[in-house]
């Protein structure tokens, strides 16, 4: 089975403009903004609704492979969800 969360074509900027909330909205801008100076790469759409920062490949023992975003986000309707794909153990210490 394949990730469907692939990077895609899709503007990062034209997704933004479809936040609804106006403090999600401005959150999320401030997110690129931090996300882009952290990582140092330019933030790319992941799927219909992940704004993604860098890149990583993964393989499996099993041979299945691929590539996905490093950290991102996604202004879901309840939440603004983060996505730190190295984990938050290995940043411990940034996290309390």
């Amino acid at each position: 089975m394949a990730n469907k969360t692939v990077e895609t074509k899709q503007a990062v900027s034209s997704f933004l403009e479809t936040v609804e909330d106006p403090r999600r909205k401005k959150d999320c801008m401030l997110l690129v903004k931090l996300m882009k100076k952290v990582t140092g790469s330019n933030a790319k759409m992941w799927g219909p609704s992940i704004v993604g920062f860098g890149k990583y490949h993964y393989k499996y023992p099993s041979g299945r492979e691929g590539d996905f975003l490093q950290v991102g986000f996604s202004p879901r309707k309840q939440a603004l969800t983060l996505y730190i794909m190295a984990g938050f153990k290995r940043y411990e210490d940034l996290m309390t």
